[in-house]
């Protein structure tokens, strides 16, 4: 299932780059972004699987590499990756500036994505 991202999104927020050495526990297992929270996986070198694991949506299993568009994560749909062998990649996050308005501070992921 392709999922567009609303138009009116604004980034403010982006993790470090990841590698399959560095990518936290909590990327590997469901997680989810908070409600009005959206991300964007940008895989910089090598291939990552991206799996949306959640129950309200079909579920989708994709191998994002530099070469294909970044993996969108909606708010609130659990989803996770697997490294697939080498691979840097870093998490960009996007919401609504209309949406609570305030910055929150980061947490050690990010925003879990």
């Amino acid at each position: 299932m392709k999922v567009d991202l609303p138009s009116d999104l604004e980034p403010y927020k982006r993790t470090a780059a990841f590698t399959q050495s560095t990518v936290p526990a909590g990327l590997l297992a469901d997680h989810s972004t908070k409600d009005g929270v959206w991300g964007l996986i940008h895989v910089e070198e090598g291939k990552l699987r991206y799996l949306v694991t959640d129950p309200r949506r079909a579920s989708t299993d994709e191998v994002l590499t530099p070469d294909t568009a970044p993996g969108v994560v909606e708010p609130t749909i659990l989803h996770r990756v697997e490294p697939i062998a080498t691979v840097t990649f870093h998490v960009e996050f996007l919401r609504d500036p209309q949406h609570g308005g305030k910055k929150t501070a980061p947490a050690d992921q990010g925003e879990q994505s």
